[in-house]
């Protein structure tokens, strides 16, 4: 009874300490929804500037504990259950040739953003993000690299800064494509598989894929979704490639331990989350779960960028200069680049 009475205890004052923080990146998430409804914009963005706006309240005792639950726990979370809205045969439906076009894409893209940090002089954590959020799913995947990034050493940018540079950036251009894309593919008179492989391939957020895709035709929409979701399960295996490519310097010398715990230790948790929700969903075992998981989903990630922008100010984000934003603009325009060279290969519609 008296472990029990501990327990409880310590869990009442966990909550008492992280509420005050998580209630506020509650009203920012649901201040951002309410107004990216309005006005038909994006909700992560407006999260991000929202939480950025209320930076002052982020180093405040009272709710210094509840940010930082959100914009690292929650926020994990949240890119893991992404892997609820992957199945296998629909990445295995769009045949190996583009299954080798979006293959290229990516590792082109994401070595792009490393050679243009270093050109730009920019950290090279910053080429990583800029190039992983390209390649893959924008903001969501600029979060979830950011993760397994180490900490900034003195005299660096921190790594939470690079991570809502690239998020907004990545947002406002993902915002620009869905306007712009489709009047490329008509003006190209890309087929609808043509038409559905360069928006799918190239756009970074999911919302603006779908949209962009289904403004052509129900057929270039099909298929730049099913695109969007190649690139979205990639997600794993990217941010699996940047953990082990950070970790593995600092274990020179020691000896190989064990190959789970060696796993354990390079894997983050929310990586075998996503891998297990994709491969549940494969099996047909989330059918009723699919759409509560993608909401739970959403939410995470609404309150986790809201955390993240509330470590953040405006100073720190402009004193991050036109550097990042050219290298945001680049890779954007090598991914569309490939993607759009692959799609008039497919001929016209």
């Amino acid at each position: 009874m008296l472990a029990r009475a501990a327990f409880f205890d310590a869990q009442g004052q966990a909550l008492r300490r992280v509420w005050p923080g998580w209630a506020t990146c509650v009203l920012i998430a649901l201040a951002a929804s309410f107004v990216a409804a309005l006005h038909q914009g994006p909700p992560m963005l407006y999260a991000l500037l929202f939480g950025t706006a209320l930076h002052c309240q982020s180093p405040e005792d009272r709710t210094a504990a509840g940010v930082e639950f959100c914009s690292r726990t929650l926020l994990r979370l949240g890119v893991g259950l992404l892997g609820a809205r992957i199945t296998w045969e629909q990445v295995a439906g769009l045949g190996w040739p583009t299954v080798l076009v979006v293959l290229g894409a990516v590792a082109s893209t994401l070595a792009c953003g490393w050679w243009l940090a270093k050109a730009l002089r920019l950290p090279w954590m910053l080429g990583v993000l800029a190039g992983g959020a390209t390649a893959i799913c924008g903001a969501s995947a600029a979060l979830a690299i950011a993760a397994v990034l180490p900490r900034a050493r003195d005299g660096e940018t921190p790594t939470e800064q690079h991570g809502l540079v690239v998020a907004v950036m990545a947002t406002l251009l993902s915002t620009a494509a869905m306007v712009a894309y489709p009047l490329i593919a008509r003006q190209l008179h890309l087929s609808a598989a043509g038409a559905g492989l360069f928006i799918g391939g190239s756009i970074h957020d999911v919302a603006q894929v779908i949209v962009a895709g289904y403004a052509i035709s129900p057929a270039a929409g099909d298929t730049a979704s099913l695109v969007k979701l190649l690139r979205v399960s990639l997600l794993v295996v990217v941010v699996l490639g940047v953990s082990l490519a950070c970790r593995a310097p600092g274990q020179a010398g020691q000896q190989p331990p064990a190959l789970m715990l060696r796993l354990r230790g390079l894997v983050p948790g929310f990586l075998w989350l996503f891998v297990a929700l994709a491969a549940l969903n494969s099996l047909g075992c989330l059918h009723l779960l699919q759409e509560p998981l993608n909401v739970a989903s959403r939410a995470c990630l609404m309150l986790g960028v809201a955390g993240l922008g509330m470590k953040t100010s405006f100073l720190r984000l402009a004193s991050a200069g036109w550097r990042p934003v050219l290298l945001m603009l680049a890779t954007s325009a090598w991914l569309a680049g490939v993607s759009l060279a692959a799609a008039c290969g497919l001929g016209p519609r």
